[in-house]
């Protein structure tokens, strides 16, 4: 799907871009791989990691600047838009710069690639976008509406948009591992509820779901990965056998669990071996045969969250995976 045609990833110095990139060059034989970023001391040390492979070309830029979306977007086949600002706090503290760059990046995003004719594009999304708490969950729900509207947008014109959502990915930067690893010496960890949960995918697992719904999507689902769940009691526990859990109190904006599917989603959702989806409500699309294709309905007022899961993540398992993935948990 992916030889030699020219895919851009927003945001793609960032976690997801680090492993999208070297998987799609080793899968695939796009033209071009472009990472559309903002931060150019990211972009040059990205860049050393693929110095003499032509295939990937770095693009500064931002989601706000519309102008600057189309020079890049000319001659793009796909896209991955990763850009967002996503640390909870951060968002709340600085709401109208959040809503710049996730809500107003989005419509900018959405408009060049309608008026450049790219063939499809992927929107990452994010638990919090279902039954938002804070802000950045908030401008996310917003951003993707924005998306699975965009299919009806566009028109007469072929650009197709959908929506891959996930929850906490295990080892990127700024999340609980990475977190818990660099203080477990201290002999504490800070747990902020004993009863948290948290939904477990790696990034590799991000990616894979990233490129099905790229081949599945007819426009406007909203696709989320079936994945294990996990205590943060017991997460912490695996890191740091030896250290003392200190409960320290929920942060605001923090879900005690991670939520993917609403009940209210549950009346448009299918479930397939892997994966379910949610279909959109405009235009009857919800019925549509060609994106509902294999699905079984949810039940009505089915949740998918990280406390009610079916499937949960050992201790073992956790181990295994912080073993053959301790060199690059946090870098990326």
């Amino acid at each position: 799907m992916f030889n030699d045609k020219s895919i851009l990833i927003t945001g793609g110095t960032g976690s997801f871009g680090h492993t999208f990139v070297p998987m799609i060059l080793a899968r695939y034989n796009p033209r071009r791989v472009i990472i559309y970023s903002r931060d150019e001391m990211k972009q040059w040390e990205m860049a050393k990691k693929f110095q003499g492979d032509n295939r990937v070309r770095f693009f500064i830029g931002d989601v706000r600047d519309r102008e600057r979306l189309y020079r890049a977007l000319d001659g793009v086949d796909y896209v991955v838009h990763a850009a967002a600002t996503k640390i909870v706090p951060t968002a709340e503290y600085n709401p109208f710069e959040c809503v710049k760059t996730n809500v107003m990046g989005a419509m900018n995003l959405i408009d060049a690639c309608i008026d450049k004719g790219v063939k499809r594009v992927v929107a990452l999304s994010t638990d919090k976008a279902s039954s938002p708490v804070n802000l950045y969950g908030a401008t996310k729900l917003a951003s993707d509406k924005l998306f699975v509207a965009g299919n009806s947008y566009a028109g007469g014109h072929d650009t197709r948009f959908a929506v891959v959502r996930y929850g906490n990915v295990m080892g990127s930067r700024g999340s609980v591992i990475p977190f818990f690893m660099s203080i477990k010496d201290k002999g504490v960890l800070p747990i902020t509820d004993e009863r948290m949960t948290r939904f477990m995918i790696s990034l590799e697992e991000g990616v894979e779901l990233v490129w099905h719904a790229f081949e599945d999507m007819e426009g406007g689902e909203i696709y989320v990965k079936k994945i294990p769940s996990m205590k943060v009691t017991d997460l912490a526990r695996v890191v740091a056998p030896e250290a003392r859990q200190e409960i320290v109190g929920i942060r605001p904006g923090e879900k005690l669990h991670e939520q993917m599917i609403s009940a209210e989603d549950s009346y448009y959702t299918y479930e397939y071996p892997e994966h379910f989806k949610i279909l959109p409500v405009i235009n009857n699309w919800s019925s549509c045969e060609k994106r509902i294709k294999d699905g079984k309905k949810v039940p009505e007022g089915f949740v998918y969250a990280s406390d009610n899961n079916t499937e949960w993540m050992s201790d073992e398992e956790l181990q295994a995976w912080i073993d053959k993935n301790r060199e690059k948990i946090g870098s990326i």
